[in-house]
């Protein structure tokens, strides 16, 4: 069963509220990057990007972040090297206020591989975190500084997020599944 909890129009509001919490949080955009965790969260990361250069009238550098190689739930073999795949390769987080920024926040273990990457790359002087959805469910002491809309949900149940770059619609979805997931312990 699917059920369509946001659509295009509650989506950009959530946008446009987190631009506007981050540029009270810091001030203005002075110092600020955005980084999008891949796939979802560069289209966000770009869209608050957008948003924030509109408002701000400034260029506000958004990067991309492929956190594979961090995941805790993949083998990664001992003598491999973690590579951080941030992108642009130049992108300078050193001394500046980083908005990691993710679809879904769950288990908190994306945002710690996304935190590894990023200081494996450099040191930021401050990492915050905004996310579209917050559904609960955390393993790890992780939250979020800048939420789109809090979804309490149960395990037998699923968060989509669809952007239009990729799904071709904006939405969000609850999906019922037909199998719980079972967390190990």
């Amino acid at each position: 069963m699917v059920k369509e909890i946001w659509d295009k129009p509650a989506m950009q509001r959530a946008i446009v509220r987190i631009t506007y919490e981050i540029i009270e949080r810091y001030k203005g955009v002075d110092e600020l990057v955005l980084v999008g965790i891949k796939t979802r969260g560069v289209y966000l990361a770009r869209r608050i990007g957008d948003r924030l250069e509109e408002i701000e009238k400034k260029i506000i550098p958004v990067g991309e972040l492929d956190i594979t190689s961090y995941r805790d739930d993949r083998r990664v073999d001992i003598n491999q090297e973690k590579i951080s795949n941030l992108e642009p390769k130049n992108l300078n987080i050193t001394n500046k206020h980083v908005v990691l920024v993710d679809d879904v926040l769950y288990t908190g273990r994306t945002i710690r591989a996304a935190m590894d990457a990023l200081i494996a790359t450099g040191r930021p002087k401050s990492i915050a975190v905004a996310v579209l959805v917050d559904r609960g469910h955390r393993e790890l002491p992780i939250k979020a500084d800048f939420v789109g809309k809090n979804i309490p949900t149960a395990l037998s149940e699923q968060v989509a997020v669809n952007v239009k770059e990729i799904d071709g619609i904006d939405s969000i979805e609850l999906i019922k599944l037909k199998w719980p997931i079972v967390k190990l312990s």
